[in-house]
Order: C-alpha cells, then sequence, then structure tokens
C-alpha cells in the first residue's frame, strides 16, 4: 500500500512519540478546537492539514474518497459539480473544517436522523494507530461488508483510536427541490406533530423547534414535495437554507449565548424539564440547551428520559464533558482504546480525564 511523503513523515513522528511514549494533538483546521475536554497540558502539535486532496470520485457509484486534511467545502464543491453532495450534511466553520477532524468529531447536521449520521457514510479509512502502524479498513465500494466495521469506529473517538489519513463516503443526488413550512405551536404540540410526521410517508428531511415556531423542511421531487405541503398546511419560508445553514453552522441567534452550551439526546417521546432555554432538532431527538446548572442535574434529567447530556461548548472544559458511560460500556471502551493506542499517545485527556485511563 503506497502512502505520500506527508503520511510518511507523520507516521515517522508517531513512531518517535510511541518510543517516548509522549502524547501528541492532532490538528487539521483547528475548528472544533472548542469540542471535548481540555487535558490541561500542551501537546506536540501532529499536523495533518497538508495531507488533503481527492484522491477517487465515481460518481455514477456514489462514492467518493479523500485525505483527512480535504476542507469539506472543497468536498461539497467537488460533489456538487455532480449533483450530489454530503448526506448528513457536516458544517463547514467558514470553510475550514476539514474531512478528518468531521469525521473525528462525528458532527451531523439537521439531515441526520432522516438519512444518517456520518457514520453511516463511511465505507473506509486509511489510519496511524497508536502503534505508529499504517492501516486500512474497510474500502471504497458501498457493498464491502467483509470483517469487524472498524472504519466507523473511528468516527466520533476524537483521534483517540488513530489518526484519520483519508477516507471513503458514500453520496447521495442533491434532492430535486427543498422547501421549508413553519407551524405556530408549543412545545407539546410541536412534539407531537414531529412524532406523527415519523410515522407517514413524507418526504421530511429537517425539522427544528424554537420560540414557538416548528420548523420543517421537505426534499426530494418536485412532486412529492408538493404533495407533502399541500397535506401539511403550514406557512412557506421564502429562503429555505438560511435557517437550516444557521442551525449547521451554530450561528442561529439561540448559540450566541455566553453560558454552557450542551447537546441532549433522547427518545423522541421524552418530554423533559430542562432548567434554561432549549431548542429541539431531529423530530425530537436531540435537544439544545443552553444553562449553568449543575452538569449533575442536567445529566439526571437527561438519563431520566433514556438519554445522555454532552457539554458541548462552554463551561468547565477540565470537567466530564461527555455522559459518563455504564460501567461495562466503559470497561470495554477502554479495552479498544488500549488495542489502537496502548500508551494513549493519542490526544490524551481529549475524551476523559488522564488519571482515569492510568487507573
Amino acid at each position: 500500500m503506497a502512502f505520500n511523503d506527508i503520511s510518511q513523515q507523520l507516521q515517522q513522528q508517531l513512531q518517535q512519540a510511541f518510543v517516548d511514549k509522549r502524547g501528541v494533538s492532532v490538528v487539521a483546521g483547528g475548528t472544533k478546537q472548542f469540542y471535548g475536554r481540555d487535558p490541561g497540558i500542551t501537546y506536540e502539535a501532529l499536523d495533518v492539514s497538508d495531507h488533503k486532496g481527492v484522491v477517487s470520485y465515481e460518481p455514477t457509484e456514489l462514492v467518493v474518497t479523500a485525505r483527512a486534511g480535504t476542507t469539506v467545502s472543497e468536498l461539497n464543491q467537488v460533489l456538487a459539480e455532480h449533483g450530489q453532495r454530503l448526506p448528513f450534511e457536516p458544517p463547514v466553520f467558514n470553510g475550514e473544517a476539514t474531512l478528518g477532524g468531521t469525521l473525528a468529531c462525528g458532527l451531523s447536521g439537521p439531515s441526520r436522523p432522516y438519512t444518517g449520521a456520518a457514520r453511516d457514510f463511511v465505507l473506509g479509512t486509511n489510519i496511524i494507530n497508536g502503534r505508529a502502524q499504517l492501516l486500512r479498513f474497510g474500502g471504497e465500494v458501498i457493498k464491502n461488508v467483509a470483517g469487524y466495521d472498524v472504519s466507523r469506529l473511528m468516527v466520533g473517538a476524537m483521534g483517540t483510536l488513530g489518526v484519520i489519513l483519508q477516507a471513503s463516503l458514500k453520496v447521495l443526488p442533491i434532492p430535486q427541490k427543498e422547501t421549508t413550512i413553519i407551524f405556530h405551536l408549543e412545545r407539546d404540540s410541536a412534539l407531537d406533530l414531529m412524532n406523527d410526521f415519523a410515522a407517514r410517508p413524507l418526504p421530511v428531511s429537517a425539522t427544528c423547534f424554537y420560540g414557538d415556531i416548528l420548523f420543517v423542511r421537505l426534499s426530494g421531487s418536485e412532486a412529492a414535495v408538493e404533495s407533502a405541503y399541500m397535506a401539511l398546511g403550514g406557512e412557506r419560508l421564502p429562503k429555505t437554507d438560511e435557517v437550516w445553514q444557521s442551525l449547521r453552522e451554530f450561528q442561529h441567534p439561540f448559540f450566541d449565548t455566553e453560558l454552557p452550551l450542551w447537546r441532549i439526546a433522547m427518545t423522541t417521546a421524552a418530554r423533559p424539564e430542562l432548567p434554561g432555554e432549549v431548542m429541539i432538532e431531529w423530530g425530537g431527538a436531540q435537544w439544545w440547551l443552553h444553562s449553568d446548572s449543575p452538569a449533575e442535574e442536567i445529566r439526571l434529567a437527561a438519563a431520566r428520559c433514556g438519554g445522555h447530556a454532552t457539554l458541548f461548548r462552554g463551561g468547565d472544559r477540565s470537567s466530564e464533558i461527555f455522559h459518563p458511560l455504564p460501567p461495562k460500556m466503559a470497561a470495554l471502551q477502554e479495552r479498544i482504546r488500549l488495542a489502537f493506542d496502548p500508551h494513549g499517545i493519542l490526544n490524551p485527556g481529549r475524551i476523559e480525564a488522564l488519571n482515569k485511563k492510568q487507573s
């Protein structure tokens, strides 16, 4: 398997870090440094931003392969020239977000519950693990199902299992038509309506409730979108893209707060009482909350609804950022981490406290 000079340089840097048992911080566009724990230590940077470019693209096969330093904006542009897109709508963060960072953080946009999450579209990855080994998982075809699905394990691992060098992704055609309609409702009525949508064959591709307004995006063929609009009613927005772009890029006025920002995942049937202002996405499955209430109070409210809460931005970054796992799940996660990175050199402390990994 041939790797270019940049990947070899990255491997050599990791080989030395492995020998020295010295931590490294994996970086590229730097757009998601706010996410995850602050380990309180500055580590040597392992910069993958120059490892970029589209390796291959087969529009008829709906598959693209790109290096990790490729910006999401560049990838979107290449796909758009052939009428295709990344179905999970990742944020571009002013054009600086990279493919590797997007996958490592597992970020998906407004369409996530209707088309799938980032990990659902990953077909294969090339990585360097914490032993400085160059590894390849999965493939570059949609029907590749052999072996363990390690590629998807990399999505959301925050770079703690391996440095993503490149990834192959399934892409989808851009919908022929999109329109957004709004309904003026109270929260419970909006949640009931979103659950009703999920049980019906409607071309819903995004939902958001905020300020007593339910926003619903319809995507698909022109006939399907117009038929759904006639059936649902509501008020049509003249500019469909603006609200969803503001949500995807965290530019909506709701996110303009100095309070800690929480992302809470739960069942769509949940009706939690949360201590602060909320915005609801993903058909009721994702709640955004800005609140300065104690983390234990917020996580307890999420757990009562069968969910979990992540401190997405702000607050005390040296404390628990992610919802604590059940003991058996935590033990399994630690065994997987040790298999890929026995010395804990990849992004140490980014997910959990260093002393917990050493215990």
